[in-house]
């Protein structure tokens, strides 16, 4: 089988540290990383990762304008995208639950239960 890359874009530079090395030990994923919706869109047109990991607030380009300017792009659209939030009223919630999103992962998690959520999200069975 061949190894999964995940692209993660957050702003938050320990989200940034933890998550790869999550991904890299329980799970032999590669992770690909942006700190901005900007350049992760740009990185997940020239590398398309398996899946996108998006932070739903971000500055400049929050999470879900960055999803809709995705979802409108034929070349990355179709890559599956997992909300990451820390935003978790019911408000929020139905808002996440009108987009073409594959799902939504709350924040804050510990790592091995993140990489259980991503691989039933993506019904990942590595």
């Amino acid at each position: 089988m061949a190894k999964k890359v995940i692209l993660l874009i957050d702003d938050e530079p320990g989200i940034r540290q933890v998550i790869p090395v999550a991904f890299r030990v329980i799970a032999a994923w590669e992770t690909l990383i942006a700190d901005s919706c900007q350049s992760g869109i740009a990185l997940a047109e020239t590398e398309k990762p398996d899946a996108i990991l998006l932070d739903v607030m971000m500055p400049e380009m929050d999470g879900i304008t960055a999803f809709e300017k995705m979802q409108s792009n034929p070349i990355i659209r179709l890559i599956p995208t997992i909300l990451l939030t820390a935003k978790a009223q019911a408000s929020d919630r139905e808002r996440f639950a009108q987009l073409a999103v594959a799902g939504v992962i709350t924040k804050p998690f510990k790592a091995p239960d993140l990489v259980n959520q991503v691989r039933l999200i993506l019904h990942w069975n590595d």
